[in-house]
């Protein structure tokens, strides 16, 4: 029998052995998508007990912070919302999160919190009731006074090159200005562009979102065309703060090309509060998305686009919370061909962006690679990417499958890689996961003699997946 999670964790055979310990292993971060804030990084906040990363709480805007996936198994194992999301006492919190804990056998979530508690603290057995109390006051005592543990500690400690957060046009970006001014920091922090609220015409407070990105530029949006030209004046503002990546989290790809004129007459709609078309909507949607491909490219920002995923499915407690609290799931989109239609009208006129598309559901990873293989190009190895097992994909088949997909449909060798996708400083141990799982399945292939024992090629592959390949991709120098 194996011990629990020693040095060779997640490795099953001598190769993946070599290749994570002698190759993967102490390679940078480049975390390019998160959800971590850049005032907490320029604070340099101290966090007062292990809750407060891990379970959050509630901001003072109303909205929440903390881990949505933990939050899932808390009410999976029965757990009352006042001790999931609620004003509860955080000790208490954290004792019901050890109970569902103790439960979550298979699910990648036991893993990464134990992994968390090993790395950052030194703890090497797993959390359970029963030591609930001998944590939660070690791991409280080190977060008040070990200055590893500062948010800025934490991002030094593993070894983060570069952090891309995720912020909204109509964003200050006050905070990645101030972090820009120390000289010393030891990481980048730089904006990605994250536009959905301007995209999703169809949604609540899209009216209002559309006010508040007007009072960022300081004139009033009254057509689709002026969403468009902010959008692309918003742009410029992200790359003068370091922007090298857009993300857009939707539904589905849309495809439904209109006239600028006819783009105009459903924003109008939209705004006097009329009912839209699915048409309608798509037509919308399909040209902010065209214009903002173009500046992209035009720009070299990535494009990264994320979907199969229906959000806030639980209509009485999004009443009561909001999104983003774990009330989401997997969906079945079938935007393949608006998709490829969208690639080609770009790559017609020479502005398709390097693009990485992500999908929620596993079913539709070879589609997308053989779709991105129709336009690929010499402007940069992988130009199109088939992103990294996201979200509830985020575990060991998830990851394989994605790889596996990207190995037999694509070029594995040029895949960025890992991303933590998280609202937690403690995350960066899923970097650490991935590279276990990358290096057990590479290994496998050349034990199962599937593919030679060339040290030079496994080193290039495997550190190219680690960092190389996305700190060439992102243009991180």
């Amino acid at each position: 029998m194996r011990q629990f999670m020693d040095k060779d964790f997640m490795l099953y055979n001598d190769t993946a052995k070599h290749l994570f310990h002698d190759y993967a292993e102490d390679m940078p971060i480049i975390d390019y998508h998160c959800h971590i804030s850049p005032k907490e990084i320029y604070e340099d906040r101290r966090y007062n007990n292990i809750a407060e990363v891990w379970l959050g709480g509630k901001n003072p805007d109303g909205t929440y912070f903390g881990d949505h996936y933990k939050w899932r198994v808390m009410r999976s194992n029965g757990v009352p919302e006042n001790l999931v999301t609620g004003d509860a006492d955080p000790y208490d919190k954290f004792v019901e999160f050890a109970k569902a804990l103790e439960m979550a056998i298979g699910n990648p979530m036991y893993h990464w919190s134990n992994y968390e508690l090993k790395t950052y603290f030194g703890i090497n057995e797993p959390l359970t009731v029963d030591n609930a109390k001998e944590i939660w006051d070690k791991t409280s005592d080190m977060l008040q006074h070990d200055p590893n543990l500062s948010v800025r500690g934490i991002i030094k400690q593993s070894n983060v090159k570069y952090v891309g957060t995720t912020d909204d046009p109509a964003d200050s970006l006050e905070w990645h200005e101030k972090l820009a001014e120390i000289r010393d920091l030891g990481f980048m922090v730089c904006p990605s562009f994250r536009p959905d609220k301007a995209i999703n015409i169809q949604k609540k407070g899209y009216k209002e979102y559309i006010e508040k990105l007007g009072k960022a530029v300081g004139r009033e949006l009254t057509s689709a065309q002026d969403v468009c030209d902010t959008l692309n004046e918003r742009i410029d503002f992200f790359k003068k703060h370091g922007c090298r990546a857009s993300d857009h989290g939707i539904d589905y790809v849309p495809f439904e090309p209109c006239s600028i004129d006819e783009a105009n007459r459903v924003f109008t709609k939209a705004i006097n509060g009329e009912t839209l078309t699915k048409k309608e909507i798509d037509e919308y949607q399909t040209t902010v998305l065209l214009s903002l491909a173009r500046k992209y490219h035009k720009e070299n920002i990535v494009m990264e686009i994320h979907y199969s995923c229906t959000r806030d499915n639980n209509k009485r407690m999004y009443e009561l919370e909001g999104p983003d609290t774990g009330f989401d799931m997997i969906a079945k989109s079938q935007c393949y061909n608006e998709l490829a239609e969208f690639f080609s009208a770009l790559d017609e006129t020479g502005e398709l962006p390097k693009t990485i598309v992500f999908s929620l559901d596993e079913s539709d990873f070879d589609q997308i690679t053989t779709c991105l293989g129709c336009f690929q190009s010499d402007e940069i190895p992988g130009k199109m990417q088939l992103g990294a097992a996201w979200w509830f994909l985020d575990t060991r088949d998830g990851m394989e499958s994605q790889m596996k997909s990207l190995a037999r449909l694509g070029l594995l060798g040029n895949f960025v890689g890992m991303l933590t996708d998280s609202r937690s400083f403690l995350s960066y141990t899923r970097h650490d996961y991935f590279r276990r799982i990358m290096c057990n399945l590479i290994g496998k292939w050349v034990e199962d003699g599937e593919y030679p024992d060339n040290e030079e090629s496994l080193k290039k592959i495997v550190q190219g997946i680690s960092y190389y390949n996305a700190e060439r991709y992102f243009n991180i120098k």
